[in-house]
């Protein structure tokens, strides 16, 4: 009768699923108010399973108690982790601390439901408290006792639990043995103890437990761990799997040592793991990594199986390395093998186009990115935006950025970083203050991007904001920051508030990158003596100068007409430091020697010059020409200046200006015809002055600015009083 009883129960529950809310016809009917013999503990439990209601779990509990049934230990197990499902953990603990007796089912259920919530110190006491009572977990509790003990770190229960672990037994199950191992490697295994417990633990052979040691000594920044773990692994003769070897090629990258990679690909071989998927990817991502390009060209080619991953990373290697053509060339190989391509593809694409800067290639790379609804992703349009900026089609890269609906701060970082690039330092600090309008949050990478537009209009009280912003949120402590923030101010000049900047920063921050900054930032200021100071510095601390170091030194001599120290500076560079000068060392060195009017020596080190001289050391020379009347040779650097810059009309003005210089006209006027006939334009300057928070724009000639007629007013004024003073200087004389 019971069991016909129990079945139309069931049936009914069943039934009701969808809902899984027990009617009240339900509670009656497996609790009937007259009913005088206690329910079943099997139709109560087939209810508690179908409550997903609070108000009805509580109504079930009533209905426990009413019937006598609230230290049945079973349904109070069951009630104790129903309550825990529906969010309701102080209910949960209500229960089990009503049962008088409870059992071990009842405290397994509670350890459980403890741990799961993150009470991981209650989770500790109720297993003392269990213990205390001769009560031990099973192996399902067991390592969510060992989870608690590894949240709160706690080494001297840890110890006490797993020498009941060992007691008892429960080391061979597979997920008490793993919980262990990770307890091992994060409280280290400094201790005897400790490695005791670790070589008892690899007897179990898991390799579930070796494989898990391993990653949590990677994930935990202990790459050399890995490696010692895996010697001992080898020392058990266990069977390596391919996750094990996956973590090992990781932590080779850590320990930035392509030797330990290549042991490990090795290890791959012995192991015929060659035909495995993961492991094949794992080995290519740490070859690329390296920049190890051969070898991994080379395991690309033997991969019997490549899918679309594999071949991302082939071509996110060769573009990383600026091998731009090589990674297209690999993605038409991928299309015509049929693996379709994914945002990964398109982000990887983008940066090989925009190295190339063919916005032939970077509009095909669009239109598939749209036919194959590749852009759903904002990396996909912020990877466009930068491929278009670098590719001079800002226009496109606007376009672009106005369609992101979501935008980031990378997305606002791209755009602004494309339109200092070009010049178009206005434009750029409008984003800026749109984006904080918006209410994005600015990071470093931001900072340093917006930074060259403030220098370029010279607004000085942008850079204090960005300054301030810095050092409200935490964003100075980076050095690149720093160096910036260093670099804008030296350029505004205030070059006190960059040394204070530079002395404020710890010597064990301050890389080459600060030093160069400070050293160009005197060197522009034209205080030689400073820059010396802070080279001695750096030579006295043995930091090795670079090419940079020298280039702001020559600067420095430039502006301060210190031939001798330069050709010092020079000769040092090559003898005592081996660097090879570039185009702008030799571009300095003639302009310095220019200056002094060492013609014929600067003459001597442009033909003398292991490589063709660029435009940089041709103009440094035809201005040199220039400043001392030097027709001829002028005329022969001009050639061939203009056939490097055939489309610079500077390089014409510059010679026509010689000619004119010389009384030579008729070359004059041939110059200028040349010029207006190819009609090039010498672009003209620019300059710009702040005032309250207005930028005002001014060009040569300029008279579209709405005070025009007050600033020529003014300047007619100051030109009158400037003569003024000087007939009456000049009358003093006399």
């Amino acid at each position: 009768m019971f069991i016909i009883y129990q079945a139309h129960v069931n049936g009914h529950l069943v039934t009701t699923m969808p809902c899984t809310r027990p009617s009240k016809h339900l509670l009656n009917f497996i609790f009937p108010p007259k009913f005088q013999t206690r329910p079943h503990t099997t139709l109560t439990s087939s209810l508690l399973s179908h409550c997903a209601s609070p108000r009805h779990l509580r109504q079930i509990h009533a209905r426990f108690v009413l019937h006598g049934l609230h230290q049945n230990l079973t349904l109070s197990s069951q009630l104790v982790d129903s309550y825990f499902n529906l969010g309701l953990l102080n209910l949960s603990l209500q229960v089990f601390n009503s049962i008088s007796n409870p059992n071990t089912l009842l405290y397994n259920t509670v350890l459980k439901t403890l741990s799961k919530s993150g009470d991981y110190e209650r989770t500790l006491k109720v297993y003392q408290n269990m213990v205390s009572q001769s009560m031990y977990p099973d192996e399902d509790s067991y390592p969510f006792v060992l989870k608690s003990c590894s949240c709160l770190l706690d080494v001297v229960i840890w110890k006490q639990i797993h020498g009941h672990v060992v007691k008892l037994g429960f080391d061979s199950f597979d997920d008490v043995g793993s919980a262990s191992v990770e307890l091992y490697s994060k409280f280290g295994g400094g201790s005897e103890d400790e490695q005791q417990v670790f070589e008892e633990m690899s007897g179990t052979n898991l390799k579930s437990s070796w494989n898990s040691l391993i990653c949590e000594a990677f994930q935990s920044g202990k790459p050399k761990e890995s490696f010692q773990l895996f010697n001992l692994m080898r020392m058990e003769s266990l069977v390596l799997d391919a996750g094990i070897l996956i973590n090992l090629l990781r932590s080779s990258v850590d320990l930035n040592s392509l030797e330990a990679g290549r042991v490990v690909h090795g290890v791959v071989v012995v192991n015929d793991l060659c035909r495995d998927l993961s492991v094949n990817t794992a080995l290519l991502s740490m070859y690329s990594k390296f920049g190890s390009l051969e070898d991994a060209r080379m395991l690309f080619e033997k991969m019997p199986e490549k899918d679309c991953v594999v071949w991302n990373i082939m071509m996110s290697a060769y573009s990383r390395n600026s091998y731009p053509k090589e990674s297209l060339e690999l993605l038409i190989c991928m299309g015509k093998s049929g693996v379709r391509a994914d945002l990964f593809t398109a982000i990887a694409a983008a940066s090989s186009i925009a190295r190339l800067k063919s916005i032939e290639f970077g509009k095909q790379m669009h239109a598939h990115v749209l036919r194959n609804g590749l852009d759903y992703q904002v990396s996909v349009h912020n990877s466009l935006i930068d491929m278009y900026c670098e590719c001079d089609c800002l226009t496109y890269a606007q376009k672009v950025f106005d369609l992101v609906k979501s935008k980031t701060v990378v997305t606002w970082s791209s755009i602004i970083k494309g339109y200092v690039r070009h010049d178009e330092s206005l434009e750029a600090l409008t984003l800026f203050c749109k984006m904080r309008l918006d209410g994005n949050k600015v990071d470093y990478v931001t900072v340093i991007n917006v930074l060259p537009a403030c220098v370029n209009i010279g607004a000085l009280e942008q850079v204090k904001y960005l300054h301030g912003y810095s050092m409200k949120f935490g964003l100075k402590s980076l050095s690149a920051v720093n160096t910036a923030i260093l670099i804008s101010y030296a350029k505004c000049g205030c070059i006190e508030m960059a040394r204070k900047l530079f002395d404020e920063e710890k010597v064990a921050s301050k890389d080459i990158i600060t030093w160069n900054s400070m050293i160009s930032a005197y060197a522009n200021h034209g205080d030689w003596s400073q820059c010396f100071k802070l080279y001695t510095q750096m030579k006295q601390m043995n930091l090795q100068p670079d090419q940079i170091t020298f280039l702001g030194l020559l600067t420095a001599c430039i502006n301060s007409g210190l031939v001798e120290e330069g050709r010092e500076i020079f000769k040092e560079m090559k003898e005592f430091y081996g660097l090879k000068p570039s185009q702008e060392h030799y571009a300095s060195m003639v302009n310095l020697l220019g200056r002094a009017g060492h013609i014929s020596e600067a003459r001597e080190l442009v033909k003398n010059m292991p490589t063709k001289p660029d435009a940089r050391v041709l103009g440094s020379l035809l201005s040199a020409c220039k400043m001392h009347s030097e027709t001829k040779l002028a005329e022969l650097t001009a050639e061939k200046l203009i056939t490097l810059e055939p489309n610079n009309a500077g390089n014409y003005v510059l010679l026509s200006n010689m000619y004119a210089a010389a009384g030579k006209w008729d070359d004059v006027a041939r110059m200028r015809t040349f010029l207006r006939d190819r009609e090039l334009k010498k672009t003209p300057g620019l300059s710009w002055i702040v005032i309250g928070r207005h930028v005002h724009e001014f060009c040569v000639a300029d008279k579209s600015h709405l005070k025009t007629i007050d600033i020529y007013t003014t300047l007619e004024i100051l030109e009158l009083e400037i003569k003024e003073a000087r007939k009456k200087s000049l009358e003093k004389l006399k």
